[in-house]
């Protein structure tokens, strides 16, 4: 019963520690990930609904990013915390062992873990699908009409609009001219014909977008209109283009241009990764790999079919089986019964069909690894990490714990120092074995659980040291370090001097 009372207390004490450092995980990987769409989004005057909805697919989609972190740091603050509070040793004394210890957190990030990879099967390929679609509707909608001062503006599909002056406070614009060539043809070099052409002055104005953003209205003040009115008649030759005046104090002018926010067709999705779960990733793999393997028996087999013998004099084909046997047949003496000229001869066609042959392998070789390997490598990798991101979350559980216990510190400082370190360095095996394995450098396997058994070992070693009752000395470790700093104190570059003031600070807290 007094274990169970000490599980609660400790799964408690986590469980709030764990959900705030997921929030704030979360919300560190969303800015990543929002910085790089940043240009995609200003200046394209998305709604508040559509920017919400990306935000939200887009937290949605880095929760298995944000988890193995959130429990790293929550692992290590809490078990921190047990230790410079004593309750560890207290618990220990009581005869209670570390892996007693752990076993209520085990199970609760064991059942996180098997949840993370049941979200990113079944939940994660729909928001990705989504949040995919989404992001490709905002790249491609036309931003919004950003009439600078002083030069004609040619961003609407037609005209070209020129401005004198725009007051910031009133949006008003002054000294407008307006160059209208949506009626106009255009000749052979594509520049514009001078038929048709409307041209539009106007002391003052606004401009702004139609209730279905379907046009730009221009609101103009005070103006006037020229506009040729002569047709379309190759036949005439009229020298003078007759025109029209019209003298206004206030006019309306619509422009189309499309501004409203339209999603890209659903079936771009259809061929990509993102959007498919455990299953379906794996029958895309082994449909990409028996294609594979056929396009290289056929390649194997055009390139055998192709090789000859080609006989002095005449364009005539022999092929290998013909021969009989290539073991038993003595091309030598065949070679040395023939001329200078027809050795040279049959050198050089052996050399230049050994260059034609190496290309066409090259080039079958390159379009077979684009069109189908590649393909196959991506779907894999997808796959794979589907499940080593939800390990991700035990193995740093059992990096943070142990190393908690070994530091016993807690609180803010030292939890997220070390833990930002370690997932600095498990970001960067991660990201290479990825691009080892997306290259097809490595196996897919092998690039993609690198970093996975690197944890693992990690965490083998992390809990004996810490169930030894291994600790860590911080005096002979600032000791250390203040020995490096003043060896190195008559140097212009210190390369300690930086680490030193960060222990200070986190030594302080």
């Amino acid at each position: 019963m007094g274990i169970k009372r000490l599980n609660i207390y400790l799964i408690k004490g986590y469980l709030g520690t764990f959900i705030a450092t997921f929030c704030v995980c979360l919300f560190i990987v969303l800015m990543q990930f929002l910085w790089k769409y940043v240009g995609d989004m200003v200046g394209k005057g998305l709604s508040i609904s559509i920017l919400l909805e990306f935000f939200g697919y887009a937290a949605l989609s880095l929760v298995p990013m944000a988890l193995p972190l959130s429990i790293l740091l929550s692992s290590l603050m809490a078990f921190g915390n047990l230790g410079e509070k004593l309750e560890l040793l207290a618990m220990k004394a009581s005869g209670i062992s570390l892996f007693k210890i752990m076993k209520p957190f085990v199970g609760f990030v064991s059942i996180i873990s098997i949840g993370a990879f049941l979200y990113s099967d079944f939940v994660l390929p729909v928001i990705q699908d989504r949040l995919y679609i989404l992001t490709r509707s905002m790249v491609q909608k036309s931003p919004e009409v950003e009439i600078p001062e002083g030069s004609f503006y040619q961003g609407v599909p037609g005209v070209s609009v020129f401005v004198g002056h725009k007051d910031h406070d009133t949006k008003l614009l002054r000294d407008i001219m307006l160059y209208d060539f949506s009626g106009s043809s255009t000749n052979s070099s594509n520049s514009v014909a001078a038929d048709n052409i409307s041209i539009t002055c106007a002391d003052s104005g606004r401009i702004g977008m139609s209730d279905d953003q379907q046009n730009l209205v221009l609101t103009l003040h005070n103006g006037v209109t020229f506009e040729n009115i002569r047709q379309q008649n190759r036949q005439q030759n009229n020298r003078s283009i007759p025109y029209r005046r019209e003298n206004f104090k206030y006019k309306q002018i619509f422009v189309a241009f499309d501004n409203s926010m339209k999603m890209v067709d659903a079936s771009i999705t259809s061929n990509k990764y993102v959007g498919k779960n455990f299953k379906q990733l794996t029958h895309v793999v082994d449909s990409l790999a028996v294609v594979s393997k056929e396009l290289a028996d056929k390649d194997v087999n055009q390139m055998v079919n192709e090789s000859y013998f080609e006989r002095t004099g005449s364009k005539q084909r022999v092929n290998l089986s013909s021969l009989g046997d290539c073991r038993n047949f003595n091309f030598q003496q065949l070679f040395d019964k023939q001329c200078r000229d027809v050795q040279i001869t049959v050198v050089d066609d052996a050399i230049s069909h050994s260059y034609s042959t190496f290309n066409v392998l090259e080039y079958m070789y390159a379009e077979k690894d684009y069109m189908v390997d590649r393909n196959a490598r991506r779907h894999d990798i997808e796959r794979h990490r589907k499940v080593t991101m939800s390990l991700a979350c035990l193995l740093f559980f059992f990096i943070g714990a142990p190393l908690g216990a070994i530091i016993r510190k807690g609180g803010l400082g030292t939890p997220i120092v070390t833990s930002v370190l370690i997932f600095i360095l498990y970001y960067v095996i991660d990201n290479t074995g990825y691009k080892m394995a997306r290259e097809g450098v490595w196996y897919v396997w092998a690039g993609i659980w690198l970093s996975s058994v690197i944890l693992s070992s990690l965490g083998v070693f992390l809990t004996y040291r810490a169930a030894a009752e291994s600790t860590v000395n911080t005096e002979r470790l600032k000791e250390f370090v203040l020995g490096i700093e003043k060896k190195y104190k008559n140097r212009r570059q210190n390369p300690l001097s930086g680490l030193v003031k960060i222990y200070n600070k986190i030594d302080d807290k």
